[in-house]
């Protein structure tokens, strides 16, 4: 299938009198990310943006959703008023499919068990124009690099991971759902204009390593919030050797660093794997429009000058990395592992080996792997530890089955499950004798929070390439390192690994039967979304009330957290996925997984209207049923991990009015801005030591609230003592009138006559 031809057309058409104009504007060379940047700004811009300060209002090509979080974005929506949507969208269903037994059957079990929110998704996509990908036809991101990611566009979608399409030279940014109402609806979608971080790569890469441990080093030098408002661009010999799904897969990655997106330059790597998906005459324009689809070649020369950092790597001198655990920005070279290993106490049994993912699900990466695996049986070998495989769409799933490497897999005690996110986001059945055993499972997947994968608090997760997690499953030890260790097999001889070996590209071309596509109504009038007021699993939406025009006063501490609360501390995956489409249900596991500062516990904070611990959901009902109003106090870079906008909608739903931290994550400050929420930083961090269990909260200055302009919270003591301490914010006038509105979507719903 081709998408969009005419849209992608239209945007070479348009690229280089765009391009000529903004460089014509910045008076100098321009890295490929500008370049698009520019060409995709709403209005023509008339002034030099700066970087990480200017906001921004982008013109998006296209929206994509996975089914998750495309329940709330599409319920948000469903009030605005459009009567289609305004850009190419998509609904992808690959998060609610729970890995139990193997794919065939758990598919099957999905279906029947979501039905009502597919119907839902099928029925609203079908009323607004969106395309539709059914259960099984894959996770979103590869779905979207084979079908509708392009060289030059920009996308925004409804996943953190989104900027995989980078692999394919594309602009594509995780947002929440509100930001994809705004596209969707026709309207700028706002951004601050981001950082450059450029990544020179020379060299090339030869043996075990593989793209993903370019990622993987880069985690380890950036850190988890190392990229956060920047784009990262890789460019140089070394970028332009890698595969394009090599390239998809750091791209992918690099939301663990906090990046805004990843992106790579055009080249011939990414013709090849748009003509092999079917997109030759896209490959064709973008070739005849090259040189704005890459840095201009001052860039290459000089980067220092045209980037806000540089990272050099030379890949001939990278080796694998193994990352984590509990974060996926502790960085091990592979040589370096049994010595970490026997230091940290880390289990060395690996239980579970799991490969494929958004991340690393490629032909390249399964064929890779299958080398390796293949060699199992060829060497009398045997897998050691429990071994997935999940595909990450059906387009490659039929292709390795056709070319026999899921037979491979098979042949070694390999389980193949269904195309979708699985264990990757917690829906995962694991099966473990004892769920407080400190044990240690090895993915090719991109986050390994604490819980992030089977839900236990004991399993330490670490992240490698397919062909080193599989290299794992056969020897089953954390310390072994299959560049130089031997394994003893069968007949009781030692053995080594050889090398894996690949293909970027199937010999005998990508083969489908049925890709899960359903194509919307050429006309939506008729067609009837319809939300049963019993469904536990959907729910239709209330606006949220506007600013009642006064500052703050008399606000209780819900919880001060402790240490890292990414998303799925505040808002977990797993068994709550189901809930997605149900406000007031999801909101029942708000905050559970945040660490209460006081006293060490999760999901335990003080009622200070009983002066009993409890729940945090169900003490934040309390505290809403009388009106009162509280303050979520948290630490550095709170909000990291997944761009979902429950999150946000959670406190915002149950009457917090405060979010106030030492530092946020990109895409959460974002959300929270976008339901009307204050999401404040601490002006001096010092100032959250002063924060005690029992304090009432004021929040002055909202009456004269603007752009750049501090506020203030008055802590009042218990003890009859007071501190005054001042918040920053990075609110502009826009945002100030989300706050003010209730939400931003309360001004859509203005504009288009729905409020």
């Amino acid at each position: 299938m081709l998408f969009d031809l005419d849209l992608i057309k239209r945007v070479y058409d348009e690229l280089p009198s765009k391009v000529l104009a903004a460089r014509n504007l910045l008076k100098r060379p321009m890295t490929l990310a500008e370049k698009i940047l520019y060409a995709h700004s709403f209005k023509p811009a008339t002034r030099v943006f700066e970087r990480g300060k200017d906001y921004v209002d982008f013109a998006p090509d296209r929206v994509a959703m996975q089914d998750a979080t495309a329940q709330m974005a599409l319920l948000q929506f469903d009030t605005c008023g459009r009567d289609r949507v305004a850009v190419p969208s998509t609904v992808h269903c690959d998060h609610l499919i729970q890995a139990k037994v193997g794919a065939e059957q758990d598919l099957s079990t999905a279906i029947d068990t979501n039905r009502e929110v597919y119907d839902f998704l099928a029925s609203i996509s079908n009323k607004y124009g969106i395309g539709f990908w059914k259960p099984g036809a894959g996770i979103i991101h590869q779905v979207v690099l084979e079908n509708y990611a392009f060289p030059g566009g920009m996308m925004i979608g409804t996943d953190s991971h989104t900027p995989n399409a980078g692999g394919l030279g594309m602009i594509a940014i995780g947002v929440g759902g509100a930001d994809a109402v705004d596209v969707m609806a026709g309207l700028p979608w706002e951004l601050k204009m981001p950082k450059l971080i450029g990544v020179k790569l020379t060299g090339k890469m030869s043996g075990w390593t593989s793209a993903k441990d370019i990622i993987l080093w880069v985690a380890g030098q950036l850190t988890v919030k190392g990229g956060t408002g920047a784009i990262v661009e890789y460019f140089g010999e070394g970028a332009d050797s890698l595969s394009c799904t090599g390239k998809a897969t750091i791209c992918n990655m690099g939301a663990e660093i906090g990046a805004t997106c990843s992106l790579f330059a055009f080249d011939d790597k990414m013709a090849a794997y748009l003509s092999a998906t079917g997109r030759e005459e896209v490959a064709t324009a973008a070739n005849r429009v090259r040189e704005h689809l890459r840095p201009d070649e001052e860039v290459y020369a000089n980067p220092t000058k045209y980037y806000d950092q540089v990272l050099e790597l030379n890949l001939a001198e990278l080796e694998p990395y193994v990352n984590g655990p509990f974060t996926p920005d502790l960085a091990t070279p592979i040589s370096k592992m049994a010595e970490a290993v026997a230091a940290h106490g880390w289990p060395d049994e690996v239980e579970v080996a799991l490969i494929g993912s958004c991340t690393n699900s490629s032909y390249e990466d399964i064929s890779r792997s299958a080398s390796i695996a293949a060699q199992a049986k060829a060497k009398d070998l045997k897998t050691a530890s429990e071994f997935t495989i999940t595909p990450g769409s059906e387009v490659v799933r039929y292709t390795i089955e056709k070319d026999g490497y899921l037979g491979t897999f098979d042949e070694i005690g390999g389980v193949v499950l269904a195309n979708a996110c699985g264990p990757c986001i917690g829906q995962w059945a694991r099966h473990i004798d004892d769920p407080t055993r400190k044990n240690t499972i090895v993915t090719s997947f991109n986050r390994n929070f604490a819980k992030r994968n089977d839900g236990l608090a004991s399993t330490h997760a670490f992240v490698a390439s397919p062909e080193i997690v599989t290299a794992y499953a056969i020897a089953g030890r954390l310390s072994f390192n299959p560049l130089k260790d031997k394994l003893t097999n069968e007949k009781g001889e030692e053995v080594m690994l050889d090398e894996p070996k690949g293909f970027e590209l199937p010999p005998r071309g990508f083969s489908v039967e049925d890709p899960g596509y359903q194509a919307p109504a050429a006309s939506g009038v008729g067609v009837k979304v319809e939300v049963s007021p019993s469904s536990q699993r959907l729910q239709l939406l209330s606006p949220f009330p506007a600013w009642e025009g006064t500052d703050l006063t008399s606000l209780r501490l819900l919880i001060k957290v402790k240490g890292k609360c990414t998303t799925d501390h505040i808002s977990m995956a797993g068994p709550w996925l189901k809930f997605r489409g149900h406000l007031d249900n999801i909101s029942n596991n708000m905050l559970i997984g945040a660490v209460n500062f006081f006293n060490g516990q999760t999901d335990s904070v003080k009622n200070s209207l009983t002066g009993e611990y409890g729940p945090v959901p169900a003490t934040q009902r309390q505290y809403k049923a009388k009106g009162i109003g509280t303050v979520v106090v948290g630490d550095e870079n709170y909000g990291e991990g997944s761009s979902r906008e429950h999150a946000a909608m959670e406190p915002r739903h149950l009457g917090v009015r405060v979010i106030v931290v030492k530092s946020f994550a990109r895409i959460h400050e974002t959300n929270l801005k976008k339901q009307g929420m204050l999401g404040l930083t601490f002006a001096n961090k010092d100032d959250y030591d002063k924060i005690l269990e029992d304090d009432l909260f004021d929040i002055t200055g909202l009456t004269d609230f603007a752009p750049g302009k501090q506020l203030t919270m008055v802590l009042r003591h218990a003890d009859g003592t007071s501190d005054k301490i001042k918040l920053n914010h990075t609110y502009n006038e826009q945002q100030i009138e989300w706050f003010k509105a209730g939400s931003a979507l309360n001004l859509i719903r203005k504009q288009f006559g729905k409020l």
